[in-house]
């Protein structure tokens, strides 16, 4: 999304974060064919690991997810269900409703889920922007 807000220049209309549920992952940098993958599709990806916190659920005013395990995962953490959502739900004419988790797949997973987040983020900014305007 950051890279979608850039190319738009309108990066600073927005905050973002990222965070996963589980605590597996804290700290780590993002999965090596992930970034293989954003890298081959013009994205950079950095940071570390984070788990969603309390306070991640009140400062901000929608949460994405993924697929369905992370939002029940955010509901029994006391997320907000009128401002989560999944991300797929952005994207018109998609069958899909979940981003299918490529981590114990081949290359090419990490590089479907670029084109699926990219469609959701793009359609998403479209939606926001417009009730914003």
């Amino acid at each position: 999304m950051r890279h979608a807000l850039e190319t738009r220049k309108i990066e600073h209309k927005f905050g973002l974060d990222s965070a996963g549920t589980g605590g597996w992952h804290v700290g780590n940098k993002p999965d090596r064919r992930m970034r293989v993958a954003a890298k081959a599709a013009g994205r950079s990806i950095d940071g570390a690991a984070r788990q969603v916190c309390a306070d991640d659920l009140i400062d901000f005013d929608l949460i994405f997810c993924m697929d369905n395990d992370n939002y029940e995962n955010l509901m029994s953490m006391g997320a907000n269900p009128e401002k989560t959502y999944l991300l797929l739900e952005f994207v018109e004419h998609q069958t899909l409703t979940e981003v299918p988790d490529p981590y114990y797949g081949g290359s090419e997973g990490f590089t479907n889920v670029i084109t699926l987040i990219d469609g959701a983020v793009c359609e998403l900014i479209d939606r926001l922007l417009a009730t914003t305007s």
